[in-house]
């Protein structure tokens, strides 16, 4: 499958440094955290937790970040070895937690390659073969629609549809329930009908939903 995009592509022309582990320049935040810099390498946030590269970081004050750079770079060779099954490309330092699969993948192209990366514990990343999927006995009635977005949700269950695991009736989109959760942070984060915390958490968190540690965030767009 491949699926590259000018999105996806580090421009020649920017100006701007790649990460030496995705590739990418241009990228969103949100997905790929902040971006850090040392010697000559440039690394995304997200992408060394997802290859398995811890960090030193210091008191927020401070903003440095100790970065292990042999590791690294050795992570760079590993990963020019592996061919990212998404986009097509080598360099895909991201690889299936499932015991005995060989896909490898770069953060970037995880949502387009149905790929599932937890944002927590020990940041397991699966392909889209052996992802996390809910226990979800039917498809979404005739006439469905997200409660975020208010769109149809379609009449079958995809990577793209979640569903509330504690009021069992409430549905919404994957980038939906994104947005809501970057929003919300970890103290609000909820479900937008029953307002379940605790096991909506738990099972957005495991199906690759980011909810980040902090207090809410009012988007412009969502204010009334």
């Amino acid at each position: 499958m491949r699926n590259m995009s000018s999105r996806k592509r580090k421009s020649p022309d920017s100006g701007e440094q790649a990460c030496v582990l995705c590739r990418r320049a241009d990228v969103n935040p949100d997905i790929c955290g902040r971006t850090f810099a040392e010697s000559d390498l440039c690394v995304h946030e997200f992408c060394l937790l997802f290859a398995n590269i811890r960090f030193e970081e210091s008191a927020p004050w401070e903003e440095t970040v100790g970065l292990p750079v042999g590791t690294i770079r050795c992570r760079i060779k590993q990963a020019d070895q592996k061919q990212c099954f998404v986009c097509g490309e080598r360099g895909a330092a991201i690889s299936c937690a499932e015991r005995g699969c060989a896909r490898s993948f770069h953060l970037p192209c995880a949502v387009d390659g149905e790929c599932v990366t937890q944002f927590f514990g020990q940041h397991r990343s699966f392909c889209r073969e052996h992802r996390p999927r809910q226990a979800v006995e039917a498809a979404p009635s005739q006439g469905t629609d997200c409660v975020i977005c208010l769109e149809p949700m379609g009449d079958s269950t995809s990577y793209q549809t979640l569903r509330c695991p504690a009021c069992k009736h409430t549905w919404f989109h994957r980038s939906c329930v994104q947005g809501q959760a970057m929003n919300a942070g970890t103290m609000c984060f909820q479900c937008p009908i029953c307002q379940d915390t605790e096991q909506f958490r738990a099972e957005m968190s495991t199906l690759g939903i980011q909810i980040p540690v902090r207090l809410v965030s009012f988007s412009p767009a969502l204010q009334t």
